[in-house]
């Protein structure tokens, strides 16, 4: 194995590039050309020792980026600054998907929880203000307020007794 390996790096360091063998990748590799409309540009490119090391245009590539977005010339990166460029980024498509789940989030958080024609509304026996209600038919009271109780029996006094 490590013949046709240093085979490929001798033919890859000359510039000749064979046909690439994406071996299990092959189907998501055609399937991405589809969706990208361009072709799979080759993964490797020659480094300086002769071994072949990862080509930037086929990160770009691989991000679904419009070729040179990062790789043109008139840029003047290097090869490590390039892949750095790409590793920091952000994918167009996982951007888009980010920024509508953040979209419908804060859709429902303005949106109110309960539409008044769809919700029962109950009446406050102090104020006789009509309320939404909950589901069930339970009234909500406000933080720091008591409920008044109807219950028949005997009330305790706001102070308590020492006994």
């Amino acid at each position: 194995m490590t013949t046709a390996r240093a085979s490929r790096a001798r033919r890859t360091a000359r510039g000749e590039r064979g046909p690439v063998n994406w071996g299990e990748y092959a189907a998501a590799v055609h399937r991405w050309e589809l969706i990208t409309g361009r072709p799979a540009p080759y993964p490797t490119q020659p480094g300086r020792h002769g071994r072949p090391v990862l080509a930037p245009p086929f990160v770009e590539w691989l991000m679904g980026l419009p070729p040179g977005w990062v790789t043109a010339g008139h840029l003047e990166l290097p090869r490590t600054a390039q892949l750095r460029a790409l590793g920091n980024g952000v994918m167009p498509q996982q951007a888009a998907r980010a920024l509508r789940h953040l979209l419908d989030d804060l859709t429902h958080l303005h949106r109110p929880p309960c539409h008044p024609s769809a919700c029962p509304t109950t009446r406050d026996r102090r104020s006789g203000v009509s309320r939404p209600g909950r589901a069930g038919g339970r009234v909500t009271h406000p933080p720091g307020t008591t409920r008044t109780s109807t219950a028949a029996g005997p009330r305790r006094s706001g102070t308590r007794s020492r006994r």
